[in-house]
């Protein structure tokens, strides 16, 4: 057993880039064969206890998804480094692997915003 404790590994985890986490991510599912994204299709109708979610439901928490660098790549990656503090090489990359998520979990207004500030770029957004 090793002596590191869950608060250094949140910690530590906090410290990482979101690619760099990503990237940590798929590691760990090709070592241990699985999927993040089953795991949350899996645990979403045990976790409503097998009731489907209500209908009325509102949205409360969006995701900014850039879909494309609308040929102003430059011009995005320097709004993207802007709106998530990434450095130059992992804005670049985020932008080059669109569609991708520049944010995540944030409110409507919020994402409204991000939005705007990436097509006003030149880029194509969309909010999931």
């Amino acid at each position: 057993m090793s002596n590191i404790t869950k608060d250094q590994v949140i910690d530590w985890l906090s410290s990482q880039s979101v690619l760099e986490l990503a990237s940590i991510v798929k590691d760990l599912e090709g070592k241990w064969g699985v999927s993040a994204a089953a795991a949350v299709a899996v645990a979403g109708p045990a976790a409503g206890g097998g009731a489907a979610a209500p209908a009325a439901e509102e949205q409360t928490e969006f995701d900014v998804i850039l879909t494309g660098d609308g040929g102003k790549k430059i011009n995005v990656i320097k709004e993207v480094r802007a709106i998530t503090q990434l450095g130059l090489t992992e804005a670049k990359t985020l932008v080059e692997s669109a569609p991708k998520a520049v944010k995540e979990g944030v409110n409507k207004d919020e994402a409204e915003k991000i939005k705007a500030q990436l097509e006003a770029a030149g880029a194509t957004v969309e909010i999931k």
